[in-house]
């Protein structure tokens, strides 16, 4: 997928999603690699893979699945181009989590603080 021009950069902020990534599977990391490089070289991302979260002032979720499981990764956008990934977990339940999604906003925040 590389050599095309990146439309966006994704960065991680702090070791917030490096914790979640190292504890995975390798399929399951090599699905997330690709998913990111997905995000950053394509105009449209579909929402199977990025999708914005009603009411959370500015959040996403990453969407990865592997076989039967299913991740998010939340992250948000900073000056349109760069996406910046937060927390990462496990998604067991229809429902995302609302402490996955607070600690998110924690992050955020404190992004926005230290910028």
């Amino acid at each position: 997928m590389s050599n095309n021009q990146k439309i966006r950069t994704v960065i991680f902020f702090n070791n917030y999603f490096r914790d979640f990534f190292i504890k995975q599977r390798d399929k399951v990391r090599a699905k997330i690699v690709w998913t990111i490089d997905l995000i950053e070289e394509f105009e449209r991302v579909p929402e199977t893979y990025l999708k914005y979260i009603e009411n959370t002032d500015g959040l996403y979720e990453i969407r990865v699945k592997q076989g039967s499981d299913i991740f998010r990764i939340f992250c948000f956008f900073d000056e349109g181009k760069l996406v910046v990934l937060a927390n990462g977990f496990q998604k067991k339940t229809q429902k995302t989590p609302k402490i996955e999604i607070e600690k998110a906003l924690k992050i955020k925040k404190e992004y926005e603080n230290e910028k």
